[in-house]
Order: structure tokens, then sequence, then C-alpha cells
């Protein structure tokens, strides 16, 4: 694509590029073929409990189904080691590459804001957005573990659904980064779901290179705004609920001091 004239403003050349980058419209067989891969990714990124371990023979069988594709290629390749290792080391792996280290983190508001009062806003926002389309999560992981980011990518569609991906794709691209570096088979499933998404830009690419030298915003004062606000309502949109501060401790014959933080 040859460069637009500098003479055309910046908004119309931002308008321009973005309807170049504008995927066509899929046809059903595409969509229900994405939809698919985005449920693959998130089962594959799931925690490996008994009954995922049990069912990696279909998992194995759905991802050989599969129509030929560079995310397809990844799948396979990374189902053919799941299928093939013991569950207990399964289990090990799992959590030492996503518990364990903060660069691997499945928890994609992170990266963006890090320790901050702003990650506790977009994992409201996060939250609403997934009530607004009408869908319930069971509650058990934050808005912005990843697994559960996919699933509803998977049930919204590749316009809102995947609105969410595009905007943490940083954070994904830090992520594939750390696990090839560390040479988990776990980087071909971000493989996968990065091809489904735009391609980084410059801007992209500079950023994450920052995130590895600097790592994400830090401010410690913990994630007490999500779903606390009210009777344990979410706040409405635009509202932040700062953490009640630490009331003051008397200790034996010492002054009074306070917490220094949430960690």
């Amino acid at each position: 694509m040859t460069p637009l004239p500098a003479t055309i403003p910046a908004l119309v050349r931002t308008r321009v590029r973005a309807t170049v980058r504008r995927p066509t419209r899929l046809t059903r067989e595409e969509a229900e073929a994405r939809t698919l891969l985005l449920r693959l990714c998130s089962l594959l990124l799931q925690y490996p409990d008994a009954e995922l371990a049990a069912a990696r023979p279909v998992l194995m069988d759905t991802v050989k189904a599969l129509p030929s594709s560079s995310a397809a290629g990844h799948l396979a390749a990374f189902t053919t080691w799941f299928t093939g290792q013991e569950p207990e080391a399964l289990e090990r792996h799992y959590v030492e590459m996503f518990d364990l280290r903060r660069r691997s983190s499945l928890y994609l508001t992170y990266y963006l804001h890090g320790d901050t009062r702003r990650r506790g806003m977009a994992l409201l926002t996060l939250a609403q957005r997934y009530r607004a389309a009408g869908w319930d999560t069971d509650g058990g992981e934050l808005p912005d573990h990843l697994p559960v980011v996919l699933e509803f990518a998977a049930l919204a569609g590749p316009g809102g659904g995947e609105a969410p991906l595009r905007q943490h794709r940083r954070g994904l691209e830090l992520i594939h980064r750390a696990l090839t570096d560390a040479d988990s088979p776990y980087r071909h499933v971000l493989a996968a779901l990065l091809t489904l998404l735009p391609p980084a830009t410059e801007a992209d690419r500079a950023a994450v290179a920052r995130l590895v030298a600097e790592g994400p915003p830090n401010e410690e004062v913990g994630l007490d705004p999500y779903g606390t606000y009210g009777d344990g309502e979410f706040a409405p949109p635009g509202t932040f609920v700062p953490p009640a501060p630490a009331p003051p401790t008397r200790l034996p014959s010492a002054p009074t001091s306070r917490r220094e933080g949430l960690r």
C-alpha cells in the first residue's frame, strides 16, 4: 500500500487506513470456524483438571477436523503435546507458566493497567460489557481472565465480542513472547489466537518492548473497587469506589501504625 499524502488531514488518513484494514464480512462457514477456534483456545488455556484431561482425545480429534489454517496448525502442535503428557505434569506446567510468572499471567488488564486504580475500573467495564450482552459468567474467575474473554468473543461474535481481545492485543503479544522464551507449548495457543487478530503495528511492537523492559504501571491499591459498589452491585459507568483506608492498629508499647498498603 503506497503512503497516503501528508496533505490529507490526519483524521481522514486514519479513517482510510481503518477501511483498508477492515476485514470482509465472514461467510457462515467462516464464522462458525472462527467461533470454534476461539472456543478451543478458551478450553486449552484453562487449568488442566481431571475433566479437561479426560477430554483430550475429543479435543485432538476436533482440532484435526479444522479447516487448514495457521491457527489450526498451531493448535495441532499444542494438542499433540497436551495429549501425550501425564495429567500431573500438565498441572505443574500450567501453574508454573500462568500462576507463578507475571509476564505470562492470563489476567489481561494487568498488562494495560498494572496494579493501579484504573485496573479496577477496567474490570468493572468488562463485567458490564458481559452483562449488557446478556451473558452471565459463573463468577469463578475475574472477567479479564483470558479463557473468559475468549468464551465471550465466541458467544458474541467478531464485532463487540472480540473488542476486548483487540484492546488487549499488546498484553497477548507479551504473553506469547514470555511463553516462547520459556519454550512452553502453550505458546502455540497464543500464536493461534494472534492469527485471528489484526496484525501488530509498529506502535504495538514498541509498546510490547516497553512492557518487557519496564513492566506494567505500578500503584499498590489492590482490586477492592471490583464488585463492591453499594450492596454488592457493580458501579455505574464512570464511578470509582476507592478502597477503604486501613484502620489504625495499636500495638503494646508501640505508637499507632498503619498498614503500608494492600499487596
